[in-house]
């Protein structure tokens, strides 16, 4: 079997508004807002007539994007074997740029298509069931329903920054939902950042773990106030996530000596060798990982096995995922060992998806397919109608 075509198709998926349940359109954050996603599918061929595929964020824009996977990675890799997915990331080099970003998406078809050509979902191929909270945490956070299985992978619910009372509503939208985590966005006003976490765990009377992520927007200094204020508050974050600018690592060590909060890296994460430097540094107690940055499913494992011998925790990224890379995100945290803490998604905000049969989010959940490769059918009806 080789490869025999890879083609890249941009669609625009609006997100349910604010006013709707779990709505949270428009999405604000430190450095800009959103109320649709362009997102980049990616379809790989072979000549044996499977096909496989893969998700991606756009960078710069969508034919930019499109044109890097289709003009520049086609060529280096058609006429290769879809099976030898850790040799073709390898080979996949250009100078002076992290060319592994735009060959994740290919990366992930290529799982997809040997899933089917094995008849295998992807996380049997990986090892099967590793993850630890998936048996264990994960049954337990569901209180014994039946709904649970072994299969259902628990998520946490991401909010933009929003007043501190339209927060307080959402966070009540997400318990009533079956999230037992939320991560709200920060980084425009840290005294808004303290009130609108104050408010939310007022609202909720506990039953909310919070991760607070400003996207690099505070100053050492904003990010000890902040931690120091939520602490004097009895709050304890189950994470800040890159609280401050990335390759400052020996500030991050500072601020976690200075603070009780769990310190997450997730921007730092997505740069060569920095996992190594911020472990020898001190610098984290959870990892934030993304298989995009990673350079797919692979390059998630190898990030994953560093970050586990250290004795780290880590979870998965949110990118505002269709239904594509939320089945491989699936199968990865799934499948691979150490995923200890629920990944963010984003995905119970869709106005829509472009697979087939999308995923149900139950009590803050979504089950791994259990059918072969990826396990989903892409809807190219909806592809025609959100393209680009």
């Amino acid at each position: 079997m080789q490869i025999s075509e890879v083609t890249a198709t941009t669609v625009d998926v609006p997100l349910l508004e604010l006013d709707e349940t779990l709505g949270i359109g428009p999405y604000v954050t430190n450095h800009g807002q959103v109320e649709s996603m362009e997102r980049v599918l990616v379809r790989v061929e072979t000549d044996d007539g499977i096909s496989g595929w893969g998700e991606m964020r756009t960078f710069l824009s969508p034919a930019a994007t499109e044109s890097i996977i289709e003009d520049g990675i086609a060529p280096l890799i058609e006429g290769q074997s879809p099976f030898e997915t850790e040799r073709l990331r390898r080979q996949v080099f250009i100078e002076y740029t992290n060319i592994e970003l735009f060959f994740s998406a290919v990366e992930t078809a290529c799982w997809d298509i040997v899933g089917k050509a094995l008849n295998k979902p992807v996380f049997e191929l990986l090892g099967g069931a590793t993850a630890p909270y998936q048996t264990t945490a994960m049954n337990a956070a569901a209180g014994g329903r039946e709904s649970a299985t072994a299969r259902d992978v628990e998520f946490a619910f991401c909010l933009g920054i929003l007043p501190p009372s339209e927060s307080r509503a959402k966070a009540r939208e997400a318990v009533d939902a079956g999230f037992s985590v939320l991560k709200t966005k920060a980084g425009r006003d840290w005294q808004q950042d303290v009130a609108r976490i104050k408010a939310m765990d007022d609202e909720v009377d506990g039953k909310l773990e919070f991760r607070l992520d400003p996207n690099q927007g505070w100053s050492l200094d904003q990010a000890v106030r902040v931690g120091a204020a939520l602490e004097d508050a009895g709050i304890y974050l189950q994470y800040m996530e890159q609280p401050i600018r990335v390759n400052a690592h020996e500030s991050l060590a500072t601020l976690r000596q200075r603070l009780r909060q769990p310190i997450a890296p997730n921007e730092d994460t997505y740069i060569p060798n920095n996992l190594r430097s911020l472990i020898e540094a001190g610098a984290m107690d959870v990892a934030v990982l993304d298989l995009t940055p990673a350079g797919g499913i692979a390059g998630l494992r190898q990030q994953a096995a560093i970050v586990e011998d250290a004795g780290i925790p880590y979870t998965h990224h949110c990118a505002f995922d269709l239904g594509i890379r939320t089945a491989a995100i699936l199968h990865a945290v799934h499948g691979l060992p150490g995923f200890s803490l629920p990944p963010d998604t984003t995905y119970y905000a869709w106005e829509d998806d472009i697979i087939t049969d999308p995923f149900s989010v139950t009590d803050g959940t979504m089950r791994v397919p259990d059918a072969p490769g990826l396990g989903i059918d892409v809807d190219q009806d909806a592809v025609d109608e959100y393209q680009v």
